[in-house]
């Protein structure tokens, strides 16, 4: 699917190298690998080859098991994200992320990471947004159907761009089967589904966007979204 389109950024779902519903922490770990494994190294060649950036999602072995995304360039690595929020069974086989929520400076753009179920927890977009992010790579693997339509709203009380790669189909491992709804998106900083896919049939989204509308955080002549924060009357 990669080589169909050319583009600036792919982003990729979450665990898309091995699937998202291992059967026990062994299998897992037998499929986690490193930044120097095989799709690294794929990865990377195609990154390099195609003078792009990649965004993808795999098991990461490190001194624990980490449900992480890669975003690799063409001069290779640029930095990693650990899921922080885990979903339901991945609570058996992974750590909590620890490396924060970092943003990347780009050529195009600063971008961000999370993971899937980070969605669900508005403070994951809104640190990457006060982070300087402007648009937010999302590698997913969604059973539930809300996050389609909630990112659209996490980019609207961000004005940042996001891209959600998901999955479809089912899939059955062990004694346990999900079904994923696919919709896959890319939504503007104004809450603008600029691209949607369906939920049965693989496909490629692609929006040609200018990134730095997102650093622009006014409303409108008396509300700037950033400025208007009153962060000593929220809770922690």
């Amino acid at each position: 699917m990669m080589e169909t389109v050319d583009a600036d950024l792919y982003v990729l779902p979450e665990l898309f190298n091995t699937g998202y519903n291992f059967i026990d922490k062994n299998e897992a770990e037998s499929l986690a690998e490193t930044t120097s494994g095989a799709t690294y190294q794929s990865m990377a060649g195609f990154a390099k080859k195609k003078s792009c950036y990649i965004v993808y999602g795999f098991a990461e072995k490190a001194d624990c098991l980490y449900n992480s995304s890669a975003m690799l360039g063409p001069s290779g690595l640029v930095g990693m994200y650990r899921k922080i929020h885990l979903f339901d069974r991945e609570n058996l086989f992974f750590a909590p992320g620890d490396l924060g929520f970092p943003v990347f400076d780009l050529p195009f753009g600063k971008i961000g990471m999370m993971i899937c179920f980070d969605w669900m927890y508005p403070e994951s977009a809104r640190t990457l947004a006060l982070r300087g992010a402007q648009l937010i790579a999302h590698p997913s693997n969604l059973v539930m159907p809300y996050c389609p339509d909630a990112m659209v709203t996490r980019c609207l009380e961000n004005r940042i761009f996001a891209a959600t790669a998901n999955r479809i189909g089912e899939e059955a491992r062990g004694t346990v089967t999900l079904k994923y709804i696919g919709k896959s998106e890319i939504v503007s900083y104004r809450g603008e589904i600029l691209q949607r896919l369906g939920e049965t049939a693989t496909g490629v989204a692609v929006a040609d966007v200018d990134l730095s509308l997102a650093a622009n955080k006014r409303i409108n002549e008396h509300n700037d979204l950033f400025n208007g924060r009153r962060p000593s009357f929220y809770e922690s």
